[in-house]
């Protein structure tokens, strides 16, 4: 970083008379614009500070300020010029390693002729009028005009402007200001600096020469990057973190990979020398090799590593698997951190301490403002259910999205401009300048470790090849890569200036290279010669289908009893509002003989008892301590106070902590985030819920890319439980339904459970059973199609019984119907809602003649129930049609899904056939009477018969 130090008088002693005068006109012309004059006098400037005043003005006389309305009207204005400085000189900094900027207009406000002041006016000044807390040498308003522009316009510049706490900015402007914090660099940690970026550029050109072709996603021209990492490990070591959680997308990764992971490079040369196709592995995203094998790509593999500062810190990093999705892996690695951090052992809320852990993403300057994930991210770094201490962000900012223009990607002037709408401090800088950089981090690891908030350093180089090593840049960026080719590499950058400082030789520099290109050829040596250790496979081993189905999840009723007295018991002075008084009131009486229990308190029961078996739960979603449908209330509010209570927090013998958490209106960011944080704490039970089913439209990529393939592609498990709420009722296009056929389609090898339930009683069980596979390495993720009417349906009820015993059951026969299994002729087969519309009609129809039919309930629809389903055929000798009954239109719902299966188990002679909605593009019609019309059409099809259906025809 370039030094922050008033003039060196032996510098300036072989300057003086016209030579002095010149130096001084270009000392001037340098303030105005730094790239105006010439490298040696910008170097000069930089390095030196302002050349000595004319021995007739050095002891200038000052001014009697007071009362001349003149001078005070030049210092108000020498006060806005220092102001502008702060704020607007990140606008005239040297942060572009190609200098590809043109001149800002924003710098003539960073001139001081633009507020008709002099030099002599400045001279005139004291500092301390327009400085507050000047440093000792800075004496003239013109001293404090250089130290500020030395300060906020040279390699490293300050985005502080945004940031509305009057605490923070003060603190950030000082460290800006200050010539000693962050503390500069020692020698010996300027020599390790020049040896890492030695190794990073190495390991680059190595692959290169020796895998000719290959794709790798190269560091090169942001190199600094590593350094960097290497000084926000050591600083969160020091901190006393004990995980260090990272995200990336593909650019650079392999040298992280190496270099910070520890990743032997024997097994990444061993990754390029096995691929089987040279010209298309590796690439961004995955692909298989040959049946059986699915697996992310090197590149998008993470890894750990310990690191143990001294004896006594040990600290663990994790790089998170990212798809080529780029950004989405960023609210995935802020749930790692979250988890990381708490302590979920004890009744209550975990116990949150940001100190154990810290979060660090690196994103691409396209990407940052581009992919909207970043923004959801960003809103929930300071939620109370979210926040975990501060995030230090990293714009890998090569000023290029693919072949795509900067000022075709984004509206904003910098790559960062959006952090600035969540007050987060920015910092820019030349990725050139190694010592800038770790300043950088420094100032970032220093502030999130007093303010506990979110840093971001807008790192800013090229990239020196093309979007990947196959690809000619040349082609849509002609003249930035005219520049690239001739520009040196960082580390011979950084090598000459530290010999022109005497701080080594050339000969050092040489032997720094000679090892590290030994150490690549012996590691590559290695891997030839087939001594090599493997990495970790990545293969998935298949789960058990019947995973979890032994589990016992039956509570004994005394206890259900006593958990909810103990749920309905508030403290002394707690005002419940009346009315949910009265409605929660309701449930004393649920256990008792001849009662019922509804959906809500099926699910309070559920939570409770797995508190007890010592099992944390952490529950978020929109509006989720409430419920979307009013039905749920574990949170309860004051009503005279608005002081918040949780019965969950109360409960007796209970073992672990209990969480609920209105999340805001995200479903990627919120959902990747319970995701991360599942898969870093598999022991919690987890869930996320969704306010409609549909919503999780919003959240495709972090189903298709995570949740339903991280355990195939990175032998990733997850227990995470999602609630989708989803039915027919009337409600239109927008909130009918969850889209079950989606996760029916993405449903193989075992890798989630979907459910459409239609009991409280099943909803129990099922999530006692999901509960219990926490930790397990049968652990999958499970998908509920949840309800919503349902919920306060009397038909979905269950006694107190079927909680006491039992288990769940993958399919349900109707309570009404199957006392003569030997006459069915029509088996229906449905699942959700729509079976509790037919069990409705059946009741309306007591007095007839169902004896033909029966109805199943597919209640777990994958892993598909088949050989349940073909117990229940067995019996039935003279079936003559299976009809599948949905409310979804047909290219929707289950029917796509089940109608192949249900063939493959029908017996001989029966017909398969279906029943329910057409074909439609939307979901469900906007028309309240047009839905009425088609539901009673679905379920008065099912429950005909087919000789009354031939009654029905007129005779021609």
């Amino acid at each position: 970083m370039a030094a922050k130090e008033p003039y060196n008088e032996s510098v300036w002693s072989k300057y003086y008379g016209p030579n002095l005068g010149y130096i001084q006109e270009m000392y001037e012309q340098f303030l105005k614009d730094p790239f105006s004059v010439e490298k040696n006098y910008r170097d000069l400037f930089t390095i030196s500070g302002p050349p000595p005043l004319e021995p007739d003005t050095v002891q200038a006389p000052q001014p009697a300020i007071s009362g001349n309305t003149e001078w005070l009207r030049k210092a108000v204005r020498a006060s806005k010029l220092i102001a502008n400085i702060r704020i607007h000189g990140h606008m005239a900094a040297n942060i572009d390693p190609l200098e590809r900027a043109e001149k800002n207009p924003m710098a003539k406000w960073l001139e001081y002729e633009t507020y008709d002041l002099t030099r002599e006016d400045l001279i005139a000044l004291p500092a301390s009028l327009i400085w507050e807390n000047a440093p000792d040498d800075v004496h003239t308003a013109w001293d404090a005009v250089h130290r500020m522009r030395q300060a906020y316009t040279q390699t490293i510049a300050y985005e502080f402007g945004h940031v509305r706490d009057e605490q923070e900015l003060r603190w950030l402007n000082s460290q800006a200001e200050s010539t000693s914090s962050p503390a500069p660099l020692n020698n010996t940690e300027r020599k390790e600096l020049l040896n890492r970026l030695i190794q990073v550029e190495q390991f680059e050109t190595f692959l290169h020469k020796t895998f000719v072709g290959q794709k790798r996603f190269s560091i090169e021209g942001n190199d600094a990057l590593v350094p960097m990492l290497d000084e926000i490990v050591r600083a969160a070591a020091h901190d006393g973190a004990e995980h260090i959680l990272m995200g990336m997308a593909h650019r650079g990764r392999l040298n992280v990979l190496a270099h910070i992971l520890g990743k032997p490079y024997d097994i990444i040369f061993s990754e390029f020398h096995h691929s089987p196709n040279k010209e298309l592995f590796p690439s961004e995203g995955s692909m298989g090799i040959n049946y059986g094998w699915t697996g992310d790509v090197k590149y998008h593999l993470g890894a750990d590593r310990a690191v143990r500062e001294g004896e006594t810190v040990r600290t663990r990093i994790t790089l998170a698997n990212n798809p080529s999705h780029l950004e989405f892996v960023n609210p995935v690695v802020e749930g790692f951190t979250r988890a990381a951090q708490e302590d979920r052992s004890a009744p209550g809320l975990p116990k949150l301490d940001t100190s154990k852990a810290m979060a660090v993403l690196m994103h691409g300057d396209a990407a940052f403002p581009g992919e909207g994930i970043v923004a959801e991210t960003l809103n929930i770094s300071k939620l109370k259910g979210y926040q975990n201490g501060g995030t230090v962000h990293i714009i890998v900012n090569n000023r290029i999205g693919f072949t795509t223009e900067s000022e075709d990607s984004r509206s904003t002037h910098y790559a960062s401009d959006l952090a600035k709408g969540y007050e987060i401090p920015i910092v820019h800088v030349n990725a050139d300048d190694p010592e800038a950089c770790i300043a950088a981090v420094r100032l970032a690891c220093a502030y999130r470790n007093l303010f506990k908030k979110d840093f971001l350093i807008d790192l800013i180089g090229y990239r020196r090849h093309g979007h990947n090593e196959m690809d000619d840049p040349e082609t849509t960026q002609p003249l930035v890569y005219s520049k690239v080719k001739n520009h040196p590499t960082v580390y011979r950058v950084y090598a000459e200036r530290l010999q022109r400082e005497k701080v080594l030789t050339a000969e050092d520099v040489g032997k720094m290279l000679s090892e590290s290109e030994s150490v690549l050829q012996k590691a590559f040596d290695i891997m030839k010669d087939g001594k090599h250790k493997n990495g970790e496979s990545k293969t998935a081993v298949p789960l058990d289908a019947d995973s979890g189905a032994q589990r016992t999840t039956a509570v004994p009723l005394t206890s259900l009893q006593e958990i909810n007295r103990e749920l309905l018991s508030v403290p002394d002075g707690f005002k419940v509002y009346p009315k949910l008084e009265r409605i929660l009131q309701r449930r004393k009486d649920a256990l008792n003989d001849g009662e019922r229990v509804d959906w809500a308190l099926a699910e309070a029961l559920a939570f409770s008892s797995i508190l007890k078996d010592g099992t944390p739960i952490r529950l978020s979603g929109q509006d989720s301590q409430r419920g979307t449908f009013a039905h749920r209330h574990l949170v309860l509010h004051d009503s005279e106070t608005g002081d918040l209570f949780s019965p969950m927090h109360q409960l007796k013998d209970s073992k672990a902590s209990f969480g609920v958490y209105n999340s805001p209106l995200s479903e990627a960011s919120v959902l990747g985030y319970e995701y991360g944080y599942n898969v870093f704490a598999p022991e919690t039970f987890v869930l996320w819920e969704a306010q409609y089913g549909d919503f999780a439209n919003a959240a495709q990529v972090i189903f298709d890319q995570f949740i339903a393939a991280g355990r195939a592609k990175w032998t990733q498990r997850s227990n995470l439980t999602i609630l989708l709420p989803h039915g027919y009722e009337g409600q239109g296009p927008e909130h009918s339904s969850g889209r079950l056929e989606r996760f029916l389609q993405l449903s193989a090898e075992e890798n989630w459970t979907v459910a459409n339930l239609t009991s409280a009683a099943q909803y129990f069980h099922l999530l006692r059973r999901q509960a219990a596979l926490c930790g397990e390495p049968d652990a999958r993720p499970l998908v509920i199609m949840a309800p919503k009417s349902l919920i306060r349906n009397t038909r979905s009820t269950s006694p107190a019984t079927e909680l006491a015993s039992g288990s769940f059951q993958a399919v349900l026969p109707d309570p009404l119907l199957g006392g003569n299994p030997g006459e069915v002729k029509r088996l229906v087969v449905c699942s959700g809602k729509v079976a509790i519309d037919l069990q409705t009609e059946l009741e309306a129809g007591r007095g007839k003649d169902w004896s033909w039919l029966h109805i199943l309930r597919l209640e777990q629809l994958y892993p598909f129930p088949e050989r349940e389903l073909a117990a229940h055929l067995s019996s039935f000798r003279s079936l003559e049609e299976i009809v599948w009954v949905q409310e979804e239109p047909k290219n929707m719902g289950g029917w796509s899904y089940t109608e192949p299966r249900l063939r493959a188990i029908a017996p001989q002679n029966v017909t398969v056939k279906y029943i329910g909605r057409p074909e439609r593009s939307s979901p469900a019609s906007g028309y309240a009477d047009v839905h009425t019309f088609e539901q009673r059409r679905i379920v008065t099809e099912a429950l005909k018969s087919n000789s009354q259906v031939q009654a029905a025809v007129p005779s021609s």
